[in-house]
């Protein structure tokens, strides 16, 4: 670059710095009762978003359940919905709205990865859900929701247990129509592959067939009946499973998207089911909270729930992103890999975590939804690289492994930023902290 581009370059962003720098508003500590009072601004929603830069970051994780108390407090949300299966959210669910629990239910979040959801800070924050559910009608509990798309062998066997305690016969039919896919339960991906580029027939008419029939009884259905919600929603699932796993081998792009328009369908579903005055928080990685199309993904093809959101609901949904430079993070090396605790990379100089790094505030919130904050999102227009860190965390390849292109001005409408982050507490497999024990560990099972 010549020496006067790059001359201009670092003068616009030492102006961008400034703004930010006059626009950013600190943030007391997490576990301070004013915390969360900034983000009232955004009660007036419908659904507010709330992302995370990692899936392993106890800052990330404690921030949004502070902001979640206070907009269901406050302002009269009545539904989580997470970024994780429908079976096991389904288990908190009745934990949490106080809902008889069948003996025979397995531990909630017991597969890799396990520690998204089973850790310390999901598990106090179900607790507290809970008891401030004790006296309400049940008509008025906040509800605990999945929207993800993974638990094909959970929900064919909760679509079963449903229709055989309700009606047995139609349960003998629904054991017939998910016989195709039941030798794959536990290898969706070999199914896939068996469709794709094997022989094997699709089993896609007999879990069509199977939804089709919960849907038309749920029409027909005249009361408000929660366990046909749960098994219709439960069979949308498998519906959707056996098309992402095929479609796995087709094309990333179409995976990803069923995989996030699967989210918002259920999403939708969700608040249709609680009625008029539903309004929903939803927890999931920046990469399914921010607008797609603001980012190097939508550039390519992908879609995801946040832009969904956007199209749906317009400026009654409000994106939430988070961001980080250092510290370290709760990860593994590959999928299915052993946990281990990450340090985090400090920030790469061309990326936003940059930028609100020389900031120099520890904690911050930075706003630009609604009237009066063009001059901000107009000066967050041009794309910069933004870190990503799932479940998986590879340092050593992290330009090529975790950073994507984004305008941050489009992709969110506000920004959560901490310098400095700590890995999540997990739960081990015996549903006790990680350190330490704990005796009340429900409903993550014993």
């Amino acid at each position: 670059m010549p020496s006067s581009a790059l001359r201009h370059a670092e003068r616009s962003s030492e102006e961008l710095i400034d703004l930010l720098r006059r626009s950013a508003e600190p943030l007391p500590d997490i576990d301070a009762p004013e915390f969360a009072t900034a983000f009232s601004r955004y009660g007036d929603a419908r659904v507010v978003l709330i992302g995370e830069a990692s899936h392993g970051t106890s800052e990330f994780y404690r921030a949004r359940v502070a902001i979640t108390k206070r907009l269901i407090e406050q302002h009269g949300f009545n539904i989580v919905a997470i970024e994780g299966d429908w079976p096991d959210a389904a288990r908190i669910d009745r934990h949490v709205r106080r809902v008889e629990v069948s003996a025979d239910e397995e531990t909630a979040f017991a597969r890799f990865p396990s520690w998204m959801w089973r850790n310390r800070e999901t598990l106090e924050f179900v607790r507290w859900l809970r008891g401030h559910n004790v006296g309400r009608e049940p008509a008025e509990r906040v509800e605990f929701r999945g929207l993800d798309i993974y638990s094909l062998r959970a929900s064919m066997e909760a679509v079963l247990r449903y229709l055989e305690s309700s009606d047995p016969a139609r349960a003998a039919e629904a054991r017939q129509r998910y016989a195709c896919l039941t030798p794959w339960q536990d290898d969706p991906a070999a199914y896939g592959q068996h469709v794709e580029w094997g022989d094997g027939d699709s089993c896609e008419a007999a879990v069509i067939e199977q939804l089709s029939e919960l849907l038309w009884a749920r029409l027909e259905s005249l009361e408000r009946d929660e366990g046909l919600f749960d098994a219709a929603q439960n069979a949308r699932v498998v519906r959707s499973a056996e098309q992402y796993y095929r479609l796995m081998y087709r094309a990333s792009v179409s995976s990803w998207n069923l995989r996030d328009n699967h989210m918002f369908d259920t999403l939708k579903q969700v608040l249709k089911h609680r009625g008029r005055q539903a309004k929903a928080v939803v927890w999931a990685h920046n990469s399914h909270i921010g607008d797609a199309a603001a980012t190097a993904m939508g550039w390519q093809g992908e879609f995801n729930l946040g832009q969904l959101c956007r199209i749906g609901w317009g400026d009654d949904a409000v994106l939430i992103g988070m961001g980080t430079d250092h510290g370290e993070v709760a990860a593994a090396d590959d999928w299915g890999g052993e946990l281990k605790i990450k340090s985090v990379l400090p920030s790469r100089a061309d990326s936003w975590e940059s930028l609100f790094l020389r900031v120099g505030l520890p904690a911050s919130l930075t706003d630009w939804r609604g009237a009066g904050k063009n001059a901000l999102r107009h000066a967050l227009g041009e794309p910069l690289l933004q870190r990503a860190i799932g479940v998986v965390y590879r340092p050593q390849s992290e330009r090529q492994s975790h950073y994507y292109e984004s305008v941050l001005g489009e992709q969110f409408d506000a920004y959560l930023w901490f310098a400095r982050t700590s890995p999540i507490t997990p739960l081990n497999s015996s549903g006790a902290f990680a350190q330490g024990h704990d005796a009340d560990i429900v409903p993550f099972g014993v």
